[in-house]
């Protein structure tokens, strides 16, 4: 394991991609939560987005800890998986991020807000290891 994306697995990360990934955290009672979303990469960090108060945004701002795996679409025996720490959390900017992300997966805006408030949160990869 390393943290350089070997090139053969780049696709995954990629816009054009639209693989879902699936987060691991571990929750205050030291349990395992595993959740699809999206996600974007920007070549440096892995950036992901919630609303407050959620599952996700309470472990992501405790721990910081995090692992993803990203399965290829057309073959989910090939994926990559991204092990990491939480270096930003910010409000600023996450309505449009969220906006952004709805854009790759689904082809238009989010139409989920129903008042929540957005946060973004971006990790560095520390390991990556890559199958298939």
């Amino acid at each position: 394991m390393s943290t350089a994306i070997s090139e053969k697995y780049q696709d995954l990360l990629s816009w054009d991609k639209r693989a879902f990934a699936n987060l691991a955290l571990s929750l205050k009672d030291g349990t395992p939560h595993v959740t699809p979303l999206w996600f974007d990469y920007d070549g440096e960090y892995v950036i992901l987005n919630s609303a407050r108060g959620r599952v996700k945004d309470k472990a992501m701002r405790r721990s910081g800890l995090v692992a993803m795996a990203i399965s290829d679409p057309k073959n989910p025996y090939r994926y990559i998986q991204i092990r990491g720490r939480v270096v930003e959390i910010t409000e600023e900017g996450a309505r449009e991020m969220i906006d952004h992300l709805s854009m790759k997966y689904t082809g238009g805006p989010y139409d989920g807000y129903g008042g929540e408030i957005r946060v973004t949160y971006k990790f560095v990869p520390d390991l990556i290891s890559c199958m298939g």
